[in-house]
């Protein structure tokens, strides 16, 4: 078996990746960031390798990948299973494997404050490939926390070409909640049926227009970029629409700043019944949990719209009179509204598990639409 030193021609989808000295950390957000940020759930989330993959051509019939994860455990809700790694070639999955063992965090899933333990490493194994040229992706698990050791082959690697790229920032739905495997999330799955290179920023329950934030997508190279707004705002019931409307202003300014003409599509939130008309904050819906089920609700009172609280329905349409405000000056600005990717039919035949996420058949029927809707780069 070859080794092949682990870099960033290889590792796609990080932002950065951290040196550790055992091997290679993938980061979702620069350490300016992360040294900016104060909430141990957006530490986790960024740490979290959601769109990250190792992307390389080679003939080899044999691919092992040897990793440290750090597996999470959520005090008072149901073991969570160990994360997949899936293996595409030629842009068709063709494995699926996990790793057993690694690290322990254990999070209270109220504050985000985490123990954690240490464990040993592991190795993915995927064989009978085919000793014949291919192009070939391994795809990260979304929810484990990932460290990346060795990657070993019975054939030489070589990195593949760049193709565009598509710079997306969203929330726990952008960043995989409820997806099947991190090829199936609607980010990862829009990108492949679109053949671009996808940077996701999707981060779970952090999708709260944060200064930091803005600054990696501008920073950041892209040939398209898309930021879905709004229900981390809701559900977090962190701003009233007196402060939202000047927050997407500046984060929407920021990006400008270094992406003065590249398309920037702004997405609003998908349907979510429980916070169509309901304000937040959101919560765990303990009757549901002390059955061993993860379900979440809206605690808000839908009288407080008159004061100024959010819900869906007025992000939505604060949102569009952003963007059409904006679009007098800014023509490579684009709104989608999230109902056209998944809206109340949609929910009526596939509805969300949790109340809050997708299932994996709502994420790739997401993922279809968006690529259709946003990715087409024909022409181009």
């Amino acid at each position: 078996m070859i080794t092949t030193p682990l870099t960033a021609d290889l590792v796609r989808g990080a932002l950065e990746l951290e040196h550790t000295g055992r091997g290679l950390a993938p980061h979702r957000l620069p350490a300016r960031a992360r040294a900016q940020n104060t909430d141990p759930r957006l530490a986790v989330a960024e740490a979290q390798p959601a769109g990250v993959r190792l992307r390389f051509r080679t003939a080899a019939d044999v691919v092992e990948l040897e990793t440290l994860p750090t597996k999470l455990v959520y005090t008072g809700a149901p073991p969570r299973p160990d994360g997949v790694y899936d293996l595409l070639v030629d842009g068709e999955l063709v494995a699926q494997g996990t790793v057993q063992g690694g690290n322990t965090l254990t999070v209270d899933p109220r504050t985000g404050a985490g123990e954690r333990r240490a464990g040993s490493a592991g190795t993915v194994r995927f064989g009978g490939l085919g000793a014949h040229p291919k192009d070939v992706e391994i795809w990260l698990p979304h929810h484990e926390i990932t460290e990346l050791l060795a990657l070993r082959t019975d054939a030489p690697v070589e990195a593949l070409p760049e193709r565009r790229v598509w710079l997306h920032h969203g929330s726990s739905i952008s960043h995989g909640s409820n997806a099947a495997s991190p090829a199936g999330t609607w980010p990862a799955l829009a990108a492949t049926a679109a053949g671009v290179d996808l940077v996701n920023l999707g981060f779970g329950g952090n999708a709260l227009l944060d200064p930091f934030t803005a600054r990696a997508l501008r920073d950041t190279p892209a040939d398209l970029i898309s930021v879905k707004l709004g229900i981390n705002v809701v559900n977090a019931d962190l701003m009233r629409l007196r402060a939202f409307g000047p927050a997407v202003h500046g984060f929407l300014d920021t990006i400008r700043d270094g992406h003065p003409d590249t398309p920037l599509v702004v997405v609003s939130p998908l349907y979510c019944p429980i916070h169509e008309r309901t304000p937040g904050p959101g919560d765990f819906d303990h009757e549901a949990l002390a059955r061993g089920e993860v379900r979440f609700r809206a605690t808000g009172d839908p009288a407080e719209r008159a004061a100024g609280k959010l819900t869906l329905e007025v992000v939505r349409d604060e949102l569009a009179r952003i963007v059409t405000q904006r679009q007098a000056e800014d023509a490579n600005l684009r709104y989608l509204d999230g109902l056209a990717l998944y809206g109340e039919a949609d929910f009526a035949e596939l509805p969300l598990p949790d109340a809050l996420h997708p299932c994996p058949a709502a994420h790739r029927r997401i993922g279809a639409r968006f690529a259709g809707l946003v990715l087409d780069f024909k022409g181009a």
